[in-house]
């Protein structure tokens, strides 16, 4: 399975994002998919994270309330939405796949190359 991680760019404090996990290779329709991400010097962070179904939903503590995951298993595409970004959201950010992972970064299988958030004051 390869991840292609994408959406990420710059926007100002306040505005929203949208970032696609296109998969290939195999689907990836039974597979939790999770979002991390991760700063210079700190460890990836759990972001969140969604059930094959889509049916199970999970956020950071961090992004609850303004982030919104989702999947279309047709287009093997896994979607995070982001709004009321605030500086503190600037990473890279990661999706990753697997059939044990939810929070934890090591039960999950395959990752994909991050996308670069840059949230601006």
């Amino acid at each position: 399975v390869q991840l292609q991680a994408s959406g990420g760019g710059l926007v100002q404090a306040g505005g929203s994002l949208r970032l696609s996990c296109a998969a290939s290779g195999r689907t990836i329709s039974s597979y939790v998919v999770g979002w991390f991400r991760q700063t210079p010097g700190k460890e990836r962070e759990f972001v969140a994270a969604i059930n094959w179904s889509g049916g199970r939903t999970d956020f950071a503590h961090s992004v609850k309330g303004r982030s919104t995951i989702s999947r279309d298993n047709a287009k093997n595409t896994v979607f995070l939405q982001m709004s009321s970004l605030k500086p503190e959201d600037t990473a890279v950010y990661y999706c990753a796949a697997g059939t044990s992972g939810w929070r934890s970064r090591f039960g999950y299988d395959y990752w994909g190359q991050g996308t670069q958030v840059t949230v601006s004051s």
